[in-house]
């Protein structure tokens, strides 16, 4: 007795019962980009005293957890990425500023003695110079001070806390309690300024935050000299208001950050967009994959059927491997995963009526077991080589593509428990039953289909004139790479460096006008577009948060009401970076999937399919470039992807080549290679049909933020299933031409 079906059912049983539990007791939890909120990537820098690394960084976080604790956030995320980096996330923020001058200020607080006025003229243009181990400073009325070298630092500070004194008039006013040798060091800071007269400058202390005095007081008369105030416990006093005595008292408590920190990117999505975004793209998955499941059942009938089963417990699965966090390059990868979920088992199904064809008195269960055996090192092939480009995304790039590359990642492999194991189950028990053994045309393989039935009538042979194809992409690759020369690349701030504002206003606003008034406001090489009707997208250098809230303030008076509802902003230090890593990551993709196919395969084919590989890319690229679409991150995921697919066109083909070749060493390449493409046609067209449905639902109901991502995708599937039959198959028949 063949105990496998048996155990594949109770793994299928297992993974199924398994995601649903997770999916019912795991609350759904979406991510920043969905629910709206703000993102900022801090990377710490090295100085005279300290250099940057690991350990370093794990203190600035523990350091900046405590200020983001008390900004009063709710669930808030802090984690490390790299040895320099610090990612933060704060849901619900909308105005980045006040969280970006808390998280980045080093917040050093020092106390020091004041020795005197640095000048006896109000007026005078520059402070007398200092002596060793002092420092001139200007007070809050902008009166020159010499300093003393620090007495006491943050690290004396116990707590800090903000109160308002309503009975002595004092408002607002923060209360330090210092610690250890800290409360004996701040009665002999103290002691030493009540040794001079009242008035004059040498009796204040003053107090300094990051090279600033925030405030110097006077030291009260009843403080006697050489004795100074006792009790470790000191009020900080000043024109403060509440907020600003609260981010005070926030700093001084936070402590000093062991080394500086920089913005290098900055995130915020509004909450509209998100929903938006959430809506949109449920939409595209629901339209997508109904019309998808329609096609398969109409297409394969029963085994149609059973796939699309698999196909929503696919998505079960990956919903549960995704730990319930969706985000939006994961609704973007869950809905293009569906596409690829249903390749695996076409090439089953199709491998399958081959088997049902070719066999004397067959049998559905025997040919539907012979079509798995077959297919499945097509499916390992090509799915380890979507899982090469996923890998990649994951380790070459960051922020949201790093998403969409964990996400294509585990619907690849969810695809395939899905196709191997959850249809393969449903499969076995059903082709057994005996009503199925008389009636084998209800499973939908007990025949060829109408693709396979007229290529068998007219028997094409489309490789009779190698040459031609390949000069038809040789003419499409020059067409596409005068684009890039012509027009070349709209590069997005990812890449550039730069911010981008998105707002959604009340009424339509001109771009010329909005040119206008920018450039009127000090932006005159801000970049203005309009995308649908009522929004504006504002695309500059690189600017602090007060000069974007200058521009948010222009594009509001155009209209009664301009709602922010994205904003990026990208250091040039990292835009060169990610620059240089998208470079990187082309380079590394066609790379691993040479080796690759040279290994499964043989370097001829290897080198045909990633020469193929290389004209998508191109072709791609230039498409975007005549269309003066941006290229950017999500554009670079979508062509990583295109990567990913393409190859899968390809190894299919392959092979089928390599199988044929087998069988038959006589029988000459050129003949091999058509009948190969002649046999992998059917698969290739049901494929490309279940990943169009999917992709153009994406693109028409996606939204502004898929479109774009949505339109690459199909423009790359389409060329990529030409490329790996009419470029990959001549390519390799010329090869071998010469090497023979």
């Amino acid at each position: 007795m063949n105990r496998s079906p048996h155990i594949r059912g109770l793994i299928a049983l297992a993974a199924v019962a398994l995601s649903l539990y997770v999916a019912l007791t795991v609350p759904v939890h979406l991510g920043l980009d969905l629910r709206g909120g703000t993102q900022i990537v801090l990377e710490t820098r090295p100085t005279a005293a300290a250099d940057v690394d690991g350990e370093a960084t794990d203190r600035t976080v523990e350091v900046l957890r405590g200020r983001i604790d008390a900004l009063g956030v709710a669930e808030p995320g802090i984690a490390r990425s790299g040895s320099d980096r610090i990612v933060v996330e704060l849901p619900g923020l909308q105005d980045p500023r006040k969280a970006a001058d808390v998280l980045g200020r080093t917040a050093q607080l020092t106390f020091h003695q004041i020795l005197g006025t640095a000048t006896n003229a109000d007026d005078a243009p520059e402070p007398l110079p200092k002596r060793p181990r002092e420092q001139v400073m200007a007070d809050e009325s902008g009166h020159l001070l010499r300093l003393r070298a620090p007495s006491l630092t943050g690290e004396d500070v116990e707590k800090a806390a903000a109160r308002f004194d309503q009975q002595s008039g004092a408002g607002w006013h923060v209360t330090v309690d210092f610690r250890g040798s800290g409360q004996q060091g701040w009665a002999r800071l103290t002691g030493e300024a009540a040794c001079h007269a009242a008035g004059d400058p040498a009796r204040r202390v003053a107090i300094v935050l990051d090279d600033k005095i925030i405030s110097s007081p006077q030291v009260a008369p009843s403080v006697a000299c050489r004795s100074g105030i006792s009790g470790g416990s000191t009020q900080i006093t000043g024109t403060f208001n509440d907020s600003e005595a609260k981010e005070l008292a926030l700093l001084v408590n936070g402590g000093a950050l062991p080394v500086p920190v920089e913005t290098v990117e900055q995130r915020t999505v509004g909450p509209t967009l998100g929903a938006e975004a959430i809506r949109a793209s449920v939409w595209a998955a629901a339209i997508g994959t109904a019309l998808t499941s329609l096609f398969i059942i109409a297409v394969y009938r029963l085994m149609g059927a059973l796939a699309t089963v698999a196909l929503a417990c696919y998505g079960l699965i990956s919903y549960a491997a995704l730990g319930a966090t969706v985000t939006l390059p994961g609704l973007a990868g869950f809905v293009l995963a569906i596409g690829m979920a249903v390749d695996a088992n076409v090439l089953v199904f199709e491998r399958a009526r081959e088997e049902y064809a070719s066999r004397h008195r067959p049998t559905p269960r025997s040919s539907l077991t012979a079509g798995f055996r077959r297919a499945f090192s097509a499916i390992a092939d090509s799915n380890i080589t979507t899982l090469i480009a996923a890998g990649l995304l994951f380790f070459l790039a960051s922020g949201p593509v790093r998403g969409f590359g964990v996400t294509l990642g585990i619907g690849v492999l969810a695809s395939m428990l899905s196709a191997l194991v959850i249809t393969r189950a449903l499969a076995d028990y059903t082709v057994a039953h005996p009503r199925l053994r008389r009636r084998p045309h209800l499973t939908g393989i007990a025949h060829t289909g109408t693709v396979r039935d007229r290529l068998a009538r007219t028997n094409p042979n489309l490789m009779r004139h190698p040459r031609r194809w390949l000069a038809a992409s040789a003419a499409a690759l020059v067409l596409a790479a005068s684009g890039i020369a012509v027009r070349g690349l709209d590069l997005g701030v990812e890449f550039t460096g730069g911010r981008l504002i998105e707002y959604t206003t009340s009424a339509p606003v001109d771009a010329d006008r909005a040119r206008t008034a920018l450039a009127d406001a000090g932006f005159p090489r801000a970049v203005v577009q309009t995308s649908g009707e009522n929004q504006l997208t504002v695309r500059t250098h690189h600017l602090s948060n007060t000069q974007a809230a200058a521009i948010t303030d222009t594009i509001t008076n155009l209209t009664d009401r301009a709602d922010k509802i994205r904003d990026e902003a990208i250091g040039p230090s990292l835009g060169k970076e990610l620059r240089q890593g998208a470079l990187i990551a082309l380079a590394v993709a066609l790379a691993a999937q040479l080796i690759y196919l040279a290994a499964r395969f043989r370097w001829l084919l290897g080198t045909s399919a990633v020469a193929a590989l290389a004209h998508d890319v191109v072709i791609l690229i230039g498409i975007f470039a005549w269309l003066g679409k941006p290229v950017d991150g999500v554009f670079l995921a979508a062509l990583l992807t295109v990567i990913g697919y393409s190859v899968n066109d390809s190894v299919v083909v392959f092979d089928r080549i390599r199988e044929l070749g087998r069988h038959d060493r006589k029988t000459p390449f050129t003949r091999v290679a058509n009948q190969a493409l002649l046999q992998t046609l059917p698969r290739t067209v049901n494929t490309g049909m279940g990943a169009a449905f999917i992709l153009t639902a994406l693109a028409v109901l996606g939204g502004d933020t898929l479109t774009d991502f949505a339109l690459a995708l199909l423009i790359g599937f389409a060329v990529g299933t030409y490329s790996s039959m009419f470029t990959a198959a001549p390519l390799a028949i010329e090869l071998h031409k010469h090497r023979t």
